[in-house]
Protein backbone atom coordinates (compact mmCIF):
# COMPACT_ATOMS: atom_id res chain seq x y z
CA UNK A 1 0.00 0.00 0.00
CA UNK A 2 1.29 3.29 -0.66
CA UNK A 3 0.94 6.98 0.45
CA UNK A 4 -0.91 7.78 -2.92
CA UNK A 5 -3.27 5.08 -2.25
CA UNK A 6 -4.79 7.21 0.54
CA UNK A 7 -4.38 10.37 0.26
CA UNK A 8 -3.84 11.28 -3.85
CA UNK A 9 -6.74 13.52 -5.13
CA UNK A 10 -7.61 13.50 -9.05
CA UNK A 11 -6.62 16.69 -10.08
CA UNK A 12 -3.75 18.92 -8.80
CA UNK A 13 -2.66 17.16 -5.78
CA UNK A 14 -0.67 19.90 -4.32
CA UNK A 15 -4.24 22.16 -3.90
CA UNK A 16 -6.18 18.96 -2.09
CA UNK A 17 -6.93 19.25 1.27
CA UNK A 18 -5.19 16.29 2.48
CA UNK A 19 -1.93 17.66 0.74
CA UNK A 20 -2.15 20.74 2.78
CA UNK A 21 -2.83 19.12 6.16
CA UNK A 22 -0.24 16.50 5.69
CA UNK A 23 2.06 18.64 4.47
CA UNK A 24 1.93 21.95 6.90
CA UNK A 25 1.70 19.15 9.59
CA UNK A 26 5.43 17.75 8.22
CA UNK A 27 6.21 21.37 7.67
CA UNK A 28 5.67 22.09 11.69
CA UNK A 29 7.79 19.58 12.34
CA UNK A 30 10.62 20.66 10.04
CA UNK A 31 10.14 23.99 11.31
CA UNK A 32 10.86 23.17 15.05
CA UNK A 33 14.05 21.15 14.27
CA UNK A 34 15.39 24.40 12.03
CA UNK A 35 14.56 26.33 15.02
CA UNK A 36 16.04 24.28 17.52
CA UNK A 37 19.65 23.46 15.19
CA UNK A 38 20.22 26.91 14.66
CA UNK A 39 18.70 29.21 17.58
CA UNK A 40 21.84 28.08 19.55
CA UNK A 41 24.30 29.53 17.40
CA UNK A 42 22.97 33.54 18.71
CA UNK A 43 22.81 32.08 22.09
CA UNK A 44 26.43 30.96 23.24
CA UNK A 45 27.74 33.91 25.17
CA UNK A 46 24.38 33.17 27.48
CA UNK A 47 25.13 29.02 27.62
CA UNK A 48 29.04 30.35 28.42
CA UNK A 49 28.40 32.27 31.50
CA UNK A 50 25.90 29.20 32.84
CA UNK A 51 28.04 26.87 32.63
CA UNK A 52 30.92 28.87 33.23
CA UNK A 53 32.76 27.45 30.15
CA UNK A 54 34.42 30.00 27.47
CA UNK A 55 32.44 31.12 24.17
CA UNK A 56 34.72 28.30 21.96
CA UNK A 57 33.48 25.52 24.47
CA UNK A 58 29.85 26.60 24.34
CA UNK A 59 29.83 26.29 20.60
CA UNK A 60 30.65 22.45 21.13
CA UNK A 61 27.00 21.56 21.79
CA UNK A 62 26.72 22.65 17.84
CA UNK A 63 29.12 20.15 17.45
CA UNK A 64 27.35 17.69 19.31
CA UNK A 65 23.73 17.99 17.94
CA UNK A 66 25.32 17.23 13.96
CA UNK A 67 26.96 14.58 15.55
CA UNK A 68 23.31 12.95 16.91
CA UNK A 69 22.27 13.99 13.22
CA UNK A 70 25.28 12.32 11.46
CA UNK A 71 24.72 9.31 13.49
CA UNK A 72 21.05 8.87 14.10
CA UNK A 73 19.75 8.97 10.73
CA UNK A 74 20.85 6.00 9.42
CA UNK A 75 20.65 3.84 12.77
CA UNK A 76 17.01 5.20 13.23
CA UNK A 77 16.20 4.57 9.57
CA UNK A 78 17.30 1.05 9.51
CA UNK A 79 15.79 -0.26 12.87
CA UNK A 80 12.38 1.35 12.09
CA UNK A 81 12.71 0.45 8.65
CA UNK A 82 9.15 -1.70 9.48
CA UNK A 83 7.76 1.03 10.68
CA UNK A 84 4.11 2.29 10.12
CA UNK A 85 4.89 5.86 8.54
CA UNK A 86 2.48 8.33 10.76
CA UNK A 87 4.01 6.30 14.04
CA UNK A 88 7.20 7.02 12.98
CA UNK A 89 7.42 10.25 12.49
CA UNK A 90 5.59 11.07 15.58
CA UNK A 91 7.61 8.92 17.24
CA UNK A 92 10.92 10.95 16.09
CA UNK A 93 8.95 14.04 16.98
CA UNK A 94 8.33 13.48 20.32
CA UNK A 95 11.89 12.06 20.33
CA UNK A 96 13.24 15.31 19.37
CA UNK A 97 10.59 17.24 21.82
CA UNK A 98 11.86 15.31 24.70
CA UNK A 99 15.97 16.25 24.09
CA UNK A 100 15.36 19.62 24.02
CA UNK A 101 13.05 20.02 26.91
CA UNK A 102 15.58 17.71 28.65
CA UNK A 103 18.01 20.49 27.17
CA UNK A 104 16.46 22.92 29.16
CA UNK A 105 17.33 21.57 32.27
CA UNK A 106 20.82 20.48 31.47
CA UNK A 107 22.48 20.48 35.22
CA UNK A 108 25.96 21.54 33.16
CA UNK A 109 28.49 21.31 30.29
CA UNK A 110 28.84 17.60 29.71
CA UNK A 111 25.24 16.81 30.09
CA UNK A 112 24.52 19.64 28.15
CA UNK A 113 26.72 17.90 25.16
CA UNK A 114 25.09 14.40 25.50
CA UNK A 115 21.36 15.67 25.25
CA UNK A 116 22.29 17.58 22.22
CA UNK A 117 23.52 15.04 21.31
CA UNK A 118 20.49 13.00 21.41
CA UNK A 119 18.00 15.90 20.11
CA UNK A 120 20.01 15.56 17.27
CA UNK A 121 19.06 11.96 16.74
CA UNK A 122 15.79 12.07 14.94
CA UNK A 123 16.68 15.00 12.95
CA UNK A 124 17.96 13.02 9.62
CA UNK A 125 15.34 10.55 9.56
CA UNK A 126 12.66 12.46 10.20
CA UNK A 127 13.36 14.45 6.91
CA UNK A 128 14.08 11.24 5.13
CA UNK A 129 10.76 9.74 5.50
CA UNK A 130 8.71 13.17 5.69
CA UNK A 131 10.43 13.81 2.45
CA UNK A 132 9.11 10.42 0.90
CA UNK A 133 5.90 10.86 2.63
CA UNK A 134 5.68 14.25 0.92
CA UNK A 135 6.63 13.31 -2.21
CA UNK A 136 4.67 10.46 -2.45
CA UNK A 137 1.20 12.56 -2.80
CA UNK A 138 2.05 13.90 -6.15
CA UNK A 139 2.61 12.71 -9.86
CA UNK A 140 6.53 12.09 -10.26
CA UNK A 141 7.14 15.18 -11.69
CA UNK A 142 6.15 17.19 -8.69
CA UNK A 143 8.28 15.28 -6.37
CA UNK A 144 10.91 17.67 -5.48
CA UNK A 145 8.17 20.52 -5.16
CA UNK A 146 6.17 18.50 -2.44
CA UNK A 147 9.67 17.88 -0.87
CA UNK A 148 10.78 21.81 -0.89
CA UNK A 149 6.86 22.93 0.34
CA UNK A 150 7.10 20.25 3.06
CA UNK A 151 10.84 22.02 3.67
CA UNK A 152 9.91 25.38 4.15
CA UNK A 153 9.80 24.63 7.94
CA UNK A 154 12.98 23.91 8.23
CA UNK A 155 14.20 27.07 5.67
CA UNK A 156 10.72 29.41 7.43
CA UNK A 157 12.46 28.49 10.66
CA UNK A 158 15.91 30.95 10.16
CA UNK A 159 13.47 33.78 9.08
CA UNK A 160 10.88 33.81 12.07
CA UNK A 161 12.32 30.72 14.25
CA UNK A 162 15.10 31.26 15.10
CA UNK A 163 14.53 34.96 15.75
CA UNK A 164 11.74 34.53 17.97
CA UNK A 165 13.39 31.83 20.02
CA UNK A 166 17.10 33.40 20.43
CA UNK A 167 14.52 36.84 21.78
CA UNK A 168 13.17 34.79 24.12
CA UNK A 169 16.76 33.25 24.88
CA UNK A 170 18.10 36.64 25.70
CA UNK A 171 15.36 37.75 27.37
CA UNK A 172 14.42 34.22 29.95
CA UNK A 173 17.67 32.68 29.53
CA UNK A 174 18.70 30.15 26.63
CA UNK A 175 16.95 27.53 28.74
CA UNK A 176 13.42 29.02 27.65
CA UNK A 177 14.55 28.85 24.11
CA UNK A 178 14.51 25.03 24.19
CA UNK A 179 11.34 24.87 26.10
CA UNK A 180 9.90 26.80 23.24
CA UNK A 181 11.30 24.48 20.37
CA UNK A 182 10.28 21.43 23.16
CA UNK A 183 5.99 22.46 23.06
CA UNK A 184 6.35 23.38 19.27
CA UNK A 185 7.70 20.10 18.44
CA UNK A 186 5.14 18.03 20.47
CA UNK A 187 1.98 20.35 18.74
CA UNK A 188 3.66 18.74 15.61
CA UNK A 189 3.40 15.18 16.56
CA UNK A 190 -0.15 16.18 17.34
CA UNK A 191 -0.42 17.53 14.05
CA UNK A 192 1.23 14.39 12.34
CA UNK A 193 -1.12 12.01 14.19
CA UNK A 194 -3.72 13.81 12.97
CA UNK A 195 -3.55 14.58 9.46
CA UNK A 196 -1.71 11.44 7.86
CA UNK A 197 -3.77 8.09 7.83
CA UNK A 198 -2.15 5.08 9.14
CA UNK A 199 0.34 4.41 6.07
CA UNK A 200 2.22 1.28 6.57
CA UNK A 201 5.75 1.01 5.83
CA UNK A 202 6.68 -0.40 1.91
CA UNK A 203 5.81 -3.86 1.23
CA UNK A 204 8.60 -5.66 1.80
CA UNK A 205 10.54 -3.17 4.39
CA UNK A 206 13.81 -4.68 6.34
CA UNK A 207 16.79 -3.49 8.00
CA UNK A 208 18.87 -5.69 5.12
CA UNK A 209 16.98 -4.44 2.84
CA UNK A 210 18.08 -0.74 3.63
CA UNK A 211 21.31 -1.33 4.12
CA UNK A 212 21.66 -2.47 0.83
CA UNK A 213 21.87 1.38 -0.34
CA UNK A 214 25.13 0.97 0.73
CA UNK A 215 26.09 -0.99 -1.85
CA UNK A 216 25.05 1.64 -4.65
CA UNK A 217 27.85 3.68 -5.94
CA UNK A 218 25.54 6.44 -6.57
CA UNK A 219 23.88 6.59 -3.30
CA UNK A 220 27.62 7.35 -2.06
CA UNK A 221 28.34 10.31 -5.11
CA UNK A 222 24.89 11.97 -4.61
CA UNK A 223 25.67 12.09 -0.65
CA UNK A 224 28.85 13.25 -1.44
CA UNK A 225 27.52 15.74 -3.80
CA UNK A 226 25.68 17.36 -0.59
CA UNK A 227 28.74 16.69 1.68
CA UNK A 228 31.01 18.94 -0.13
CA UNK A 229 29.35 21.06 -2.53
CA UNK A 230 26.82 22.13 0.22
CA UNK A 231 29.78 22.84 2.58
CA UNK A 232 30.59 26.48 0.83
CA UNK A 233 27.67 28.10 2.10
CA UNK A 234 28.47 27.36 5.43
CA UNK A 235 31.99 28.09 4.76
CA UNK A 236 30.73 31.32 4.73
CA UNK A 237 27.56 31.97 6.82
CA UNK A 238 29.51 30.53 9.79
CA UNK A 239 31.46 33.69 9.75
CA UNK A 240 29.31 36.09 8.30
CA UNK A 241 28.64 37.54 11.58
CA UNK A 242 32.03 38.72 12.58
CA UNK A 243 32.89 39.44 8.57
CA UNK A 244 29.89 42.21 8.83
CA UNK A 245 31.47 43.80 11.80
CA UNK A 246 34.97 43.59 10.69
CA UNK A 247 34.50 44.30 6.93
CA UNK A 248 31.72 45.71 6.16
CA UNK A 249 31.70 47.79 9.53
CA UNK A 250 27.51 47.19 10.28
CA UNK A 251 26.68 47.65 13.79
CA UNK A 252 25.21 44.64 15.96
CA UNK A 253 21.41 46.12 15.39
CA UNK A 254 21.76 46.05 11.84
CA UNK A 255 23.14 42.23 11.87
CA UNK A 256 19.72 40.31 12.08
CA UNK A 257 17.92 42.00 9.31
CA UNK A 258 20.83 41.10 7.07
CA UNK A 259 20.49 37.36 8.27
CA UNK A 260 16.95 37.93 7.83
CA UNK A 261 18.12 38.36 3.79
CA UNK A 262 19.41 34.72 4.23
CA UNK A 263 16.32 33.38 5.32
CA UNK A 264 14.47 34.86 2.42
CA UNK A 265 17.26 33.55 0.12
CA UNK A 266 16.73 30.37 1.82
CA UNK A 267 13.02 30.53 1.43
CA UNK A 268 13.46 31.63 -2.37
CA UNK A 269 16.33 28.83 -3.04
CA UNK A 270 13.75 26.04 -1.68
CA UNK A 271 10.98 27.02 -3.64
CA UNK A 272 12.62 27.71 -7.20
CA UNK A 273 14.87 25.01 -7.09
CA UNK A 274 12.20 22.70 -6.36
CA UNK A 275 10.44 23.66 -9.07
CA UNK A 276 13.59 23.50 -11.65
CA UNK A 277 14.76 20.29 -10.22
CA UNK A 278 11.34 19.02 -11.60
CA UNK A 279 11.72 19.69 -14.72
CA UNK A 280 15.58 18.99 -15.18
CA UNK A 281 16.78 17.38 -12.08
CA UNK A 282 20.52 17.04 -13.13
CA UNK A 283 20.94 20.21 -14.91
CA UNK A 284 19.55 22.07 -11.65
CA UNK A 285 22.71 19.79 -9.52
CA UNK A 286 24.42 21.16 -11.26
CA UNK A 287 24.11 24.19 -12.26
CA UNK A 288 23.20 25.17 -8.72
CA UNK A 289 26.82 24.03 -7.39
CA UNK A 290 28.24 26.98 -10.68
CA UNK A 291 25.72 29.36 -8.85
CA UNK A 292 26.88 28.60 -5.50
CA UNK A 293 31.06 29.06 -6.71
CA UNK A 294 29.91 32.46 -8.07
CA UNK A 295 27.54 33.95 -5.13
CA UNK A 296 30.24 32.77 -2.73
CA UNK A 297 33.32 34.25 -4.74
CA UNK A 298 31.13 37.33 -4.91
CA UNK A 299 31.58 37.80 -0.91
CA UNK A 300 35.15 38.63 -1.37
CA UNK A 301 34.03 42.11 -3.91
CA UNK A 302 30.89 42.80 -1.98
CA UNK A 303 31.79 42.16 1.65
CA UNK A 304 33.02 45.66 2.47
CA UNK A 305 30.33 47.78 0.85
CA UNK A 306 26.73 47.21 2.93
CA UNK A 307 23.56 47.11 0.38
CA UNK A 308 26.11 44.56 -1.88
CA UNK A 309 27.04 42.35 0.81
CA UNK A 310 23.19 42.38 2.05
CA UNK A 311 22.26 41.24 -0.98
CA UNK A 312 24.86 39.01 -1.64
CA UNK A 313 23.96 37.25 1.76
CA UNK A 314 20.59 36.73 0.78
CA UNK A 315 21.84 35.14 -2.84
CA UNK A 316 24.52 32.63 -0.50
CA UNK A 317 20.87 31.66 1.12
CA UNK A 318 19.20 30.40 -2.14
CA UNK A 319 22.15 27.89 -2.59
CA UNK A 320 19.71 25.79 -0.40
CA UNK A 321 17.92 25.22 -3.96
CA UNK A 322 20.53 21.80 -3.94
CA UNK A 323 18.37 20.08 -1.11
CA UNK A 324 14.96 19.01 -2.86
CA UNK A 325 17.46 18.17 -5.60
CA UNK A 326 19.16 15.78 -4.67
CA UNK A 327 16.92 14.34 -2.03
CA UNK A 328 15.12 13.63 -5.43
CA UNK A 329 18.03 12.28 -6.66
CA UNK A 330 18.36 10.39 -3.55
CA UNK A 331 15.16 8.96 -4.45
CA UNK A 332 15.98 8.23 -7.47
CA UNK A 333 19.13 6.15 -7.24
CA UNK A 334 18.20 4.13 -4.08
CA UNK A 335 16.45 1.64 -5.44
CA UNK A 336 13.83 -0.10 -2.38
CA UNK A 337 16.09 1.16 0.38
CA UNK A 338 14.69 5.09 0.10
CA UNK A 339 14.54 5.67 3.78
CA UNK A 340 18.41 5.17 4.42
CA UNK A 341 19.23 7.21 1.52
CA UNK A 342 16.56 9.88 2.00
CA UNK A 343 18.07 9.78 5.77
CA UNK A 344 21.44 9.95 5.08
CA UNK A 345 20.96 13.38 2.67
CA UNK A 346 20.97 15.11 5.82
CA UNK A 347 23.64 13.90 7.38
CA UNK A 348 25.49 14.84 4.51
CA UNK A 349 24.39 17.93 5.06
CA UNK A 350 25.48 18.28 8.42
CA UNK A 351 28.97 16.88 7.44
CA UNK A 352 29.03 19.79 4.78
CA UNK A 353 28.31 22.20 7.78
CA UNK A 354 31.47 21.11 9.92
CA UNK A 355 33.56 20.55 7.07
CA UNK A 356 32.72 24.30 5.62
CA UNK A 357 33.16 25.68 9.78
CA UNK A 358 36.10 24.05 9.84
CA UNK A 359 38.37 25.13 6.57
CA UNK A 360 36.48 28.46 6.60
CA UNK A 361 37.95 28.87 10.29
CA UNK A 362 41.40 27.19 9.56
CA UNK A 363 41.49 29.80 6.56
CA UNK A 364 40.62 32.63 9.04
CA UNK A 365 43.36 31.46 11.40
CA UNK A 366 45.54 30.81 8.76
CA UNK A 367 45.85 35.00 8.18
CA UNK A 368 43.84 35.04 5.11
CA UNK A 369 41.20 37.15 6.68
CA UNK A 370 37.42 37.21 7.18
CA UNK A 371 36.71 37.15 3.51
CA UNK A 372 39.18 33.86 2.47
CA UNK A 373 35.84 31.78 3.52
CA UNK A 374 34.43 33.01 0.07
CA UNK A 375 37.22 31.18 -1.71
CA UNK A 376 37.06 28.44 0.52
CA UNK A 377 33.42 28.16 -0.24
CA UNK A 378 33.82 28.47 -4.09
CA UNK A 379 35.95 25.40 -4.10
CA UNK A 380 33.76 23.24 -2.50
CA UNK A 381 31.48 24.03 -4.65
CA UNK A 382 33.75 23.07 -7.29
CA UNK A 383 34.05 19.80 -5.37
CA UNK A 384 30.91 19.49 -5.27
CA UNK A 385 30.86 20.01 -9.18
CA UNK A 386 33.62 17.45 -9.21
CA UNK A 387 32.00 14.58 -7.28
CA UNK A 388 28.63 15.56 -9.17
CA UNK A 389 30.66 14.72 -12.61
CA UNK A 390 32.04 11.38 -11.71
CA UNK A 391 28.41 10.56 -10.77
CA UNK A 392 27.27 11.21 -13.81
CA UNK A 393 30.37 9.55 -15.62
CA UNK A 394 29.55 6.54 -13.56
CA UNK A 395 26.20 6.28 -14.17
CA UNK A 396 26.58 6.71 -18.17
CA UNK A 397 28.88 3.72 -17.79
CA UNK A 398 27.10 1.67 -15.46
CA UNK A 399 23.36 2.36 -17.22
CA UNK A 400 20.62 4.86 -15.78
CA UNK A 401 20.21 4.29 -12.01
CA UNK A 402 17.18 2.01 -10.64
CA UNK A 403 14.33 4.11 -9.91
CA UNK A 404 12.30 3.43 -6.92
CA UNK A 405 9.92 0.18 -7.05
CA UNK A 406 7.40 2.72 -6.61
CA UNK A 407 7.76 6.40 -7.11
CA UNK A 408 4.54 6.81 -4.88
CA UNK A 409 5.78 4.45 -2.25
CA UNK A 410 6.74 6.13 1.51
Amino acid sequence: MSATSSLAPTGDAATHPAFRSTVWALGLGGFAIGTGEFVIMGLLPEVATTLQVSIPQAGHVISAYALGVVVGAPLLAVLTAHWPRRLLLVVLMVLFALGNLASAVAPGYWSLNLLRFMAGMPHGTYFGVASLVAASLVPPGRRAQAVGLMMLGLTGATLIGVPVAAWLGQHWGWRSAFVLVGVIALLASVMIHRALPNLPAPEGASPLRELAALSNPQVWLTLGIGAIGFGGMFAVFSYIKPTLIEVTGLSLGAIPLVLALFGVGMIAGNLVGARLADKALLPTIGGTLVWSALVLLLMLVTAPYAAAVSLNVLLVGTVVALAPALQIRLMDVAGEAQALAAALNHSAFNLANALGAWLGGLAIAGGLGWTSTGWVGALLAVGGLVVFTASIWQQRRGGKPRLPVAASQA
